[in-house]
């Protein structure tokens, strides 16, 4: 390994925090300070600040904001609750670490005779049920709770909201858009709902729906976070308002007039082979279309604002340059591949997967092999200089060129190990954990039997056996 690679390795990343908060958003941010029952921080937009009370926990790291496999969604959830009596209901309904199903039954039995009280309380309790297997991770079963809830309380906007925002969480927006029309014939003027809805349709490749909605939040309720989706959807819609589309059954593609439609159709036809193995060897299939634009090299630039050293973007849809292509490369095919492999990871752990294992994975479904590297990371991990991976789950869009070749390589390596010594059924294992625990190392720990400083240890004795002996 040639020395400047060594010296390029050992570059560090920019200093950043991650603020998780309560609702599992994790926001990139410099100079978080906590005061008087706030955070403030700044970003890029400048100085904002956020209750103290929805915040998790700050993560002292060394990365900067936006992730290149960032598919979390372009606004939070807002808070919603069934409104008075929930304390009440929910030490009834959550209690021993479990729901306790036989006094929800109870309260249904109440509630069918449609006394406003009791159907309040009823509501109050599932919604506590709800949250409560929300916070360990059973989506399926919160949104049973909120299904069981509606039955009695049908017009409750608290409670569809509630339930669509699960079905934006899962990539299921047009699922969403059932409860969340509901709500709009309840409630016309809910800033709530045009925020959530403009969600839906931007997932859903909607883009003229989802600036109208996000429009309307506005008017009814000024909202910073609401603000920044819109600015992006503006700035996509304008780019693409002459843009040509293709369609196929897991794909909605647009590209500019620059590429060739032969070019356009064969991409597709490539993806869709990529998706299949994908969802073969992730057993996993991603609910809905997945976007996918085709951009000059200066279009690219423009809408994405990605650093010099990022060759595509995938941050919900795919964003690839092809400016000067007339067919699918062999290039081209491995892009394609590793960024369809963010959708599938981001979406199978419901966006809390790391960026570590996200990129890891990327590249080794892509083809990529550590053996060019594996000298050096060993050589900085015999240092006790290798990256911890606890801090290589947050965005890597701040790092310079130097750090991000040495995140890219770790990474690989980390899920090269993995892959070798429990295959692929270990990877599947860690993406499920990941989407359901509370923390990527406790996910490791449930599903692998391995601590972040095991994982570290595997990935060097792997690099020195595989590729040194």
């Amino acid at each position: 390994m040639p020395a400047a690679l060594l010296l390029l390795f050992a570059v560090s990343a920019v200093s950043a925090d991650t603020i998780v908060l309560k609702n599992g958003r994790r926001i990139v941010a410099s100079n978080v300070v906590e005061a008087n029952g706030r955070v403030s921080y700044e970003t890029p937009a400048g100085e904002l600040a956020i209750p103290q009370s929805i915040v998790a926990r700050i993560e002292r790291n060394n990365f900067a904001p936006t992730s290149l496999a960032d598919s979390a969604p372009p606004v939070s959830a807002p808070r919603v609750d069934v409104g008075a009596g929930y304390a009440d209901a929910a030490a009834g309904a959550i209690h021993d670490s479990s729901v306790d199903t036989a006094y929800l039954f109870h309260l249904e039995i109440d509630a069918r005779g449609g006394d406003p009280a009791a159907v309040a309380k009823v509501a109050a309790a599932h919604h506590a049920a709800a949250q409560f297997l929300l916070a360990k991770g059973d989506l399926d079963g919160a949104a049973a709770h909120y299904r069981e809830a509606l039955t009695f309380a049908p017009n409750s906007v608290p409670l569809l909201l509630n339930l669509a925002m699960i079905d934006l969480r899962e990539s299921e927006f047009t699922a969403a858009m059932e409860p969340l029309e509901h709500a709009r014939r309840v409630e016309p003027d809910s800033a709530d709902v045009a925020k959530l809805m403009g969600w839906a349709y931007y997932g859903a490749n909607k883009l003229d729906q989802a600036v109208a909605e996000w429009k309307r939040a506005q008017q009814l309720r000024p909202d910073e976070e609401v603000a920044s989706a819109l600015a992006k959807a503006e700035r996509d819609r304008e780019e693409e308002a002459g843009y040509r589309e293709g369609e196929t059954s897991h794909f909605s593609l647009k590209y500019s007039g620059a590429a060739a439609p032969d070019l356009a159709r064969e991409i597709l036809h490539v993806l869709e082979n990529h998706f299949r193995d994908l969802e073969s060897q992730l057993d996993y299939t991603p609910p809905e279309r997945i976007g996918v634009i085709l951009y000059t090299n200066e279009a690219f630039a423009d809408i994405t604002r990605a650093p010099g050293w990022a060759g595509a973007i995938n941050d919900g849809r795919i964003r690839v340059p092809v400016q000067g292509l007339t067919s699918v490369t062999s290039d081209l095919s491995r892009v394609l591949k590793h960024e369809l492999t963010h959708s599938f990871v981001g979406q199978k752990t419901r966006g809390r997967a790391p960026t570590w294992l996200q990129e890891g994975l990327a590249q080794w479904m892509e083809g990529r092999r550590s053996r060019d590297a594996a000298s050096a990371l060993v050589q900085i991990a015999d240092k006790k200089a290798a990256e911890p991976f606890g801090q290589m789950e947050g965005s890597w869009m701040g790092l310079s060129g130097d750090s991000a070749t040495y995140s890219y390589a770790w990474s690989l390596a980390a899920v090269e190990s993995i892959i070798r010594e429990g295959g692929m059924s270990d990877i599947e294992k860690l993406l499920d954990h990941i989407a359901t625990e509370p923390s990527t190392e406790l996910a490791l720990r449930d599903s692998l039997r391995m601590s972040y400083a095991g994982l570290a240890e595997q990935t060097t004795s792997y690099l020195r056996h595989e590729y040194l002996r």
